[in-house]
């Protein structure tokens, strides 16, 4: 048993000791500084601002091949097992950990919005991504941009690698999972049960958190000028959540194993959701009377924000550390914001009074097959923000409930989601084409009132409108592959082993430079 693990467990203990009465009634008085902090502006600026979270896994490459070969990879050399990615090679890249060892982070430095803001965004990204990969090519591996994984490291199944845990002096830890000490804690929990994938055809759990590492994403941010405006925002982004997830979707298959013995190619193809992502999600970190990751309600008000934040149901209490920064006026409920999983949330720090600011977080979209993609959602959510608001799109009125249903629509069927929405002349529609034409023309618009000439405004958003005219997305473009490969006579397994190959060969040719479009027809 190594000495970290032993450190961790005897951290994780330290956490489960912790006063959840008294981490409450902390919560409760940080909300009542921000409150405080609200009223004086202190979270307003003079302009919008924009970031972008993107997550990535590694997979095995180059020198490491050949022991994918020996292991007996039905295709080739060329197999792209999952990779646990040391945390020294972490921190020479200067990506972030997140939930499993195979996981890593990139975070983009906020930029105003308009031209030369949006392309420091590109170009970071780009920058960030292109020095990460050429280092962990050097160590046998590379980060793949995508909604789930579905190839297991070499010698294990997705189950043994998503079980696998040890019990150290009565703490449960997670063999592959990171030593982020409140995950490995909910598995420690006194209410803490089985932790299961409900998604069709899916017969996966574990004892700890871990499946929720099957995913990875792409979180665009908005930081409004105004922090009063907040519940605006908000609203409208859970008004675009479903309409933007549908042509991002990009999970339709987990890793072979994970799906249940009686279940047959044909009920998985015919039943299966589109991003599946957020099923795991849900299901995963939700508790019965606890249900952290969810579609938001609308906002009344700013100060309500905040509330939601402190009177949201507590996993795992833990204290804090504070030290200089102006955040740290309020870190507990910056901590329990940590685990507020909303599919659009709002966000409140700062490491300085100066820097203080209020921003909407976008959660639904999975990272995408290429740097321009993920851009694409970045831009277009932007735009949206600028847009919809500015010109008081009638779409602001569309029901709650039914924004609901749109997402979850989405979640299902992706594009073929049916989908409801409110035109700028105020005409609710089920039009596909209509409902993504004015999507799309808005977002342009807005990045176009941010300073972007019209040219390059739609260059931004044209994979997304090259969806929209064509129906083909991530999720329906891994479909179609695997359909090909059991028709040409691949069991189910190699059928999706098949096509994850293929999806990360198209995107090492094209990931800095270009879009799904180049993929189709190729099939390197």
């Amino acid at each position: 048993m190594a000495d970290g693990d032993v450190d961790l467990a005897e951290r994780v203990e330290a956490v489960l000791s912790t006063d959840a009465e008294a981490f409450r009634r902390r919560a409760e008085a940080d909300a009542e500084t921000v409150k405080t902090e609200l009223r004086d502006g202190t979270f307003d600026n003079h302009q919008s601002i924009v970031g972008l979270e993107y997550e990535f896994y590694a997979v095995s490459e180059g020198r490491w091949r050949e022991g994918d070969l020996l292991a007996g990879d039905p295709v080739d050399g060329d197999a792209y097992h999952l990779s646990r990615v040391p945390r020294r090679l972490l921190e020479l890249i200067g990506f972030e950990k997140e939930l499993g060892l195979h996981n890593a982070e990139m975070t983009t430095s906020p930029q105003p919005l308009n031209a030369d803001g949006l392309a420091a965004q590109a170009s970071e990204v780009r920058a960030q991504l292109s020095a990460a990969q050429d280092t962990t090519q050097a160590e046998g591996m590379r980060l793949v941009s995508d909604g789930m994984w579905t190839i297991p490291p070499v010698g294990e199944t997705a189950r043994e690698y998503l079980r696998d845990s040890v019990d150290i002096d009565g703490v449960r830890v997670a063999t592959n999972m990171s030593d982020a000490v409140r995950y490995h804690a909910m598995a420690n929990s006194a209410d803490a049960d089985a932790f299961v994938v409900d998604a069709p055809h899916v017969d996966l759990s574990a004892d700890t958190v871990l499946p929720e590492s099957l995913i990875t994403s792409i979180q665009p941010h908005y930081q409004v000028a105004d922090a009063d405006d907040i519940p605006v925002y908000h609203d409208l982004a859970a008004r675009v959540a479903g309409p933007l997830l549908a042509l991002g979707v990009n999970s339709p298959f987990f890793p072979a194993d994970a799906y249940a013995d009686d279940a047959t190619p044909e009920a998985i193809l015919a039943d299966g959701w589109d991003e599946n992502r957020v099923a795991v999600f849900e299901s995963v970190m939700n508790e019965e009377d606890a249900e952290k990751v969810r579609f938001p309600a609308d906002l009344d008000s700013v100060g309500e924000a905040v509330d939601r934040v402190a009177g949201d149901p507590t996993i795992v209490p833990m204290s804090v550390e504070t030290g200089d920064r102006f955040d740290d006026a309020f870190a507990t409920l910056r901590r329990k914001h940590g685990t507020y999983w909303r599919w659009v949330r709002p966000v409140f720090d700062g490491a300085t009074r100066s820097a203080a600011n209020a921003r909407i977080e976008f959660r639904p979209i999975a990272a995408q097959p290429t740097v321009r993609d993920s851009i694409a959602f970045l831009a277009a959510f932007a735009g949206l923000m600028e847009s919809l608001p500015r010109r008081h799109h009638p779409v602001a009125d569309l029901a709650w409930e039914t924004a609901e249903e749109n997402f979850y629509a989405a979640v299902r069927d992706g594009i073929d989601a049916d989908l409801s929405w409110v035109t700028t002349d105020g005409v609710e529609t089920a039009d596909r084409d209509v409902v993504f034409d004015d999507l799309l023309s808005h977002a342009t618009a807005g990045l176009e009132d941010a300073g972007l000439d019209e040219s390059t405004a739609r260059s931004y958003l044209e994979p997304l409108r090259w969806r929209a005219e064509t129906g083909v997305t991530p999720a329906g473009w891994k479909r179609e592959r695997v359909r090909d490969r059991l028709d040409a006579g691949d069991d189910f397994g190699e059928a999706i082993a098949g096509m994850q190959r293929t999806y990360i060969r198209e995107q090492s040719a094209t990931l800095f430079d270009g879009t799904l479009a180049d993929w189709v027809g190729t099939d390197r």
